[in-house]
């Protein structure tokens, strides 16, 4: 009861809220009076009320949907990721040993491949990495089946071989991550970014009754994300575009050299003699080559992930649109094209078509 009687205060105190309200306007030497009643008052408090309970129920329900269906995507990935108990790996072998056999062989040249195209200068890896339950599952094919004991312990030696591969591709993931943040440069927004085609015909990686693992999924992808970090890392422009690293004006506001007014200078130039080589900063694929407006005869190169080098004012051209070119390549000669006032190389870097100062670029080199 005196739950009730303090809501009836509350309403009668918000419906006190509302009043007959008169305004008076004067314009042109005449005085109008404007009333709003308390009902109506009272009519735009309760529609807009409805209609932001309206909007704060749908928001919920579909806070919760998403928080369901988060929920089912977790039991479902725990469920993918789930590895195998001795008992089901032994079932495995029984139903089809060939089908078990001929995916190991596969599995095996796999992992040779990956080992000395990924990692074939690095240390080898710890025979700690082997785990327990892997152990214990082989022992017991080993015991149950005789005849398929080399292939089982041969299978337990691939599982170990993959978590360290998985490790070390997360550890060069790792590196890659952290040099590419020194260049102030998001790696997720760059790989995000990575517009490379791909494509080819399906050939399934297990056969229907063999032994699946999820930690070979889990090394496919560490793999993908190496790669495309270290990709993203030797896109970034960071050689020297001139063989004499000399500059003469830096990126941002400066006099400019004909109206003397400020201006901005949205690169860096170089100093140097007339036909100097000038060098890609990075690889890449040449996507402009000849004579633009005031930059004179001008190199643009493309390294992907919106990344892009423009080098101006030269003397003369040594690639072709749509050429691909290594870092250091030679792109042309130094000299005084277009709107310069002498012999050098205007340098830029752009980020999905905004300029940004090349220094930060030069100062770090990229090394994985």
């Amino acid at each position: 009861m005196g739950f009730s009687s303090a809501a009836r205060d509350k309403w009668r105190q918000f419906n006190n809220l509302f009043v007959d309200r008169e305004f008076f306007m004067r314009a042109h030497g005449e005085v109008r009076f404007l009333k709003i009643s308390a009902q109506w008052q009272r009519r735009v408090a309760y529609s807009v009320l409805a209609v932001l309970g309206v909007w704060l129920a749908i928001t919920l329900a579909m806070i919760a949907n998403q928080f369901t269906l988060s929920i089912e995507r977790m039991a479902l990935v725990r469920k993918q990721e789930r590895v195998a108990t001795a008992e089901e790996r032994v079932a495995a072998y029984r139903t089809r040993i060939d089908d078990v056999a001929e995916d190991v062989e596969k599995r095996q040249d796999m992992l040779d491949n990956l080992w000395q195209s990924h990692f074939g200068n690095t240390k080898p890896l710890p025979k700690s990495l082997e785990g327990q339950a892997d152990a214990d599952a082989a022992d017991k094919v080993s015991a149950v089946m005789p005849e398929a004991a080399h292939l089982a312990q041969l299978e337990r030696r691939q599982l170990a071989f993959a978590v360290g591969l998985t490790r070390l591709a997360k550890e060069r993931a790792t590196l890659a991550e952290r040099q590419i943040r020194s260049f102030g440069l998001s790696p997720d927004d760059l790989i995000a970014d990575d517009s490379r085609a791909s494509g080819g015909p399906l050939i399934p990686f297990f056969a229907d009754n063999s032994v699946r693992d999820p930690r070979f999924a889990r090394l496919a992808q560490a793999l993908d994300r190496m790669n495309a970090l270290e990709n993203a890392l030797s896109s970034i422009p960071s050689g020297n575009p001139s063989v004499i690293p000399d500059t003469s004006s830096r990126f941002g506001y400066r006099h400019d050299p004909f109206t003397g007014g400020g201006a901005m200078h949205s690169g860096i130039d170089f100093r140097g003699g007339h036909g100097s080589p000038i060098l890609a900063a990075s690889d890449g694929v040449v996507s402009f080559a000849g004579w633009r407006g005031g930059y004179g005869r001008c190199v643009e190169i493309t390294h992907g992930n919106g990344l892009l080098t423009r080098y101006a004012h030269m003397s003369s051209l040594a690639v072709t649109e749509g050429q691909r070119v290594n870092r250091g390549a030679r792109l042309g000669g130094m000299g005084s094209s277009g709107r310069s006032t002498g012999t050098h190389l205007h340098f830029e870097v752009r980020i999905n078509g905004k300029a940004v100062d090349p220094a930060k670029f030069l100062r770090r080199k990229p090394r994985v």
